[in-house]
C-alpha cells in the first residue's frame, strides 16, 4: 500500500473511532458497553496513528496518538495514556516541536503522579533537547535539564531500593547538571556554573569509576572563576588541589598555572603559546575555546586583537 492509501485508511479509522466515542456518550449505550466502545476507539486511534506514521504524516500521527491518550485517561489507564502521549510527542517532534513539548509534558504529569520519576526525568531531557536544537530557547532547556537532574538525584537518595540502578542515576543526574553548567557559563552566569562544576567534581572525585573526570570539572570551574577575577581563580585552584591531589599533576592544572602567570604579566603571547601546547595533545572543544578567549580578551584589553587562540 502506498502512502496515499495508508493515509486514506488512517482517515477512515479516525472517523470510525470518533463514531465509537460519540456512541459511548448516549445514555443507554453508556449503561451497556460504553467503556467497550471507548476501548475500541482507543485501538482505532492507535492504529490510525501508526498508519499516519508509515505515511510520514507526523502531525496527523501525533494528533491520533493524542486522541488515544485522552481516551486511555478517561478509562483510568494512566500508563497507557502516558505511553500514548509520549508516542504523540515523538511524532510531533518531526513536524511541530512545541506540540511535541506539550504532549511530553502531559506524559510527565502522569508519570510524576504515578511516582515514576526516572521516566519523567528522561522525558524532561527530551524536552530540553528540543528547546536546545529546535526552538533555540536555552533558558528553557536549562530549566528542563535542572528538573531532570533533580528527579535523578531524588532516585539516587533511594539507593537501598534502587541499588541496581544507583550508578545510572548518578551519571544521568551529572549529565543534566553539566549541560546546565555549560549553558550557564555561555550566558555569563558564572557563579551558577562554578557551583555546579564544583558539586559534580566533589561528587565524582572519590568514585573509582568517575574520579578521572573530576579534573575536567574543576578545570572548568577554575576557568569560570578566571573570567570573573584572577585572584578568585588562584584561590580556587589552591582549593581544588587540596581537595583532589591528583588534580595537581593533570595537564589541566598545569595549563591553568601557565595561564594565570601569563595573565598576571599581561603576556598575550605566553597565554596563546600555553593554549596551543595544550591543544596539540587535547583538542579544545567549542566551550573551552569560548571561555579561554574571554580570558584572553582581558589580557589584550577591551577585546582588542584578533580573537584567536592559535
Amino acid at each position: 500500500m502506498d502512502n496515499a492509501g495508508k493515509e486514506r485508511e488512517a482517515v477512515q479509522l479516525m472517523a470510525e473511532a470518533e463514531k465509537r466515542v460519540k456512541a459511548s456518550h448516549s445514555f443507554l449505550r453508556g449503561l451497556f458497553g460504553g467503556n467497550t466502545r471507548i476501548e475500541e476507539a482507543c485501538e482505532m486511534y492507535t492504529r490510525a496513528a501508526n498508519m499516519f506514521k508509515m505515511a510520514k504524516n507526523w502531525s496527523a500521527a501525533g494528533n491520533a496518538f493524542c486522541q488515544a491518550a485522552k481516551l486511555h485517561m478517561q478509562l483510568q489507564s494512566k500508563h497507557d495514556s502516558a505511553t500514548s502521549f509520549v508516542d504523540a510527542g515523538n511524532a510531533y517532534k518531526k513536524a511541530d516541536p512545541q506540540e511535541a513539548i506539550n504532549c511530553l509534558n502531559a506524559a510527565i504529569d502522569i508519570y510524576t503522579d504515578m511516582g515514576r520519576f526516572t521516566i519523567a526525568a528522561k522525558h524532561h531531557i527530551t524536552i530540553a533537547e528540543i528547546y536546545e536544537t529546535e526552538l533555540v530557547d536555552i533558558e528553557k532547556a536549562i530549566a528542563h535539564y535542572e528538573q531532570s537532574a533533580d528527579y535523578y538525584k531524588g532516585e539516587e537518595s533511594n539507593r537501598q531500593v534502587f541499588l541496581k540502578y544507583y550508578m545510572d542515576f548518578i551519571i544521568s543526574a551529572n549529565k543534566c547538571l553539566l549541560k546546565v553548567a555549560a549553558y550557564a557559563a555561555q550566558l555569563e552566569q558564572y557563579q551558577k556554573a562554578i557551583e555546579i562544576y564544583e558539586q559534580v567534581g566533589a561528587n565524582t572525585m572519590d568514585n573509582p569509576l568517575l574520579k578521572y573526570s573530576a579534573k575536567d570539572y574543576f578545570f572548568k570551574a577554575a576557568l569560570c572563576h578566571f573570567i570573573v577575577d584572577e585572584l578568585n581563580a588562584k584561590l580556587a585552584l589552591e582549593k581544588y588541589e587540596e581537595m583532589f591531589p591528583a588534580f595537581t599533576d593533570s595537564r589541566e592544572c598545569k595549563l591553568l598555572k601557565k595561564l594565570l602567570e601569563a595573565h598576571e604579566e599581561q603576556n598575550s603571547e605566553a597565554y596563546t603559546e600555553a593554549v596551543k601546547e595544550f591543544d596539540s595533545i587535547s583538542r579544545l572543544d567549542q566551550w573551552l575555546t569560548t571561555m579561554l578567549l574571554r580570558i584572553k580578551k582581558s589580557i589584550q584589553g577591551d577585546g582588542e586583537g584578533d580573537g584567536d587562540l592559535k
